[in-house]
């Protein structure tokens, strides 16, 4: 029979912090799936997907922020980082690595599953409730479709319209769009951005032929248009 709970992967080594987390999880309705180190972990990702990511910063074998780097690079999943340092500097670190919340240790097991409620509300209700139809973004699938075609998107392509969808109407600078898109944003040019957003357009116009949804500020950057929503 199979579980229709959102699938909840924790990696924590410390048993018995996990054993907490899984038991209130699963009395929450969520299904854990627990891995112990940071491989294991990117493994159980490519193998089935998940919900949400509780994710320890201190690993055996690797740091939960290179964890975290390696995640958004292959999917936009929603990730909770759980911490026994609760300084600035981590938590900035973490959510500029695209972290969604943040939770320093000792913790209430029912505040961190409240926190997975919420990580989920907002992340689900962004990506089944888009623009007026006109696009569809399934963040944890890494989907994006437009007037109802879904669009065949590089890594890249897809993180960078992602953004724009994110806030209609926003003026996004080239520098912007290379630290939304690209994993070494020092290493992209100008050029590099404007030649993914003539892909992405090219793209745009065999889902819709006569929309140019992505509006050029000259000087500035991109934006989408407010009335495509």
């Amino acid at each position: 029979m199979t579980s229709s709970r959102p699938t909840v992967l924790v990696v924590e080594d410390e048993a018995g912090i996990a054993e907490t987390i899984l038991y209130a999880l699963r009395t929450e309705g969520f299904a854990p799936l627990w891995k112990t180190t940071g491989r294991d972990a990117l493994a159980a990702l490519a193998a089935e997907p998940v919900a949400l990511v509780v994710l320890d910063v201190g690993l055996p074998d690797m740091s939960g922020f290179d964890v975290c780097r390696e995640l958004q690079r292959r999917c936009a999943v929603p990730v909770i980082f759980l911490t026994a340092r609760a300084g600035e500097v981590d938590k900035i670190v973490g959510l500029e690595l695209g972290a969604d919340d943040y939770l320093a240790k000792p913790f209430s097991p029912r505040e961190l599953t409240a926190r997975v409620r919420a990580v989920l509300r907002r992340t689900q209700a962004g990506a089944s409730a888009p623009t007026a139809g006109v696009w569809a973004h399934d963040a944890a699938r890494c989907r994006i479709a437009y007037r109802g075609q879904a669009l065949e998107l590089t890594r890249n392509e897809y993180r960078l319209l992602a953004a724009l969808v994110a806030a209609p109407g926003r003026v996004f600078s080239r520098d912007q769009l290379m630290a939304a898109a690209w994993d070494d944003p020092g290493a992209a040019l100008d050029r590099t951005v404007d030649a993914h957003v003539k892909q992405v357009r090219a793209k745009l116009r065999e889902a819709a032929p006569d929309a140019d949804p992505i509006v050029t500020h000259r000087g500035l950057g991109y934006s989408l248009r407010e009335e495509d929503r």
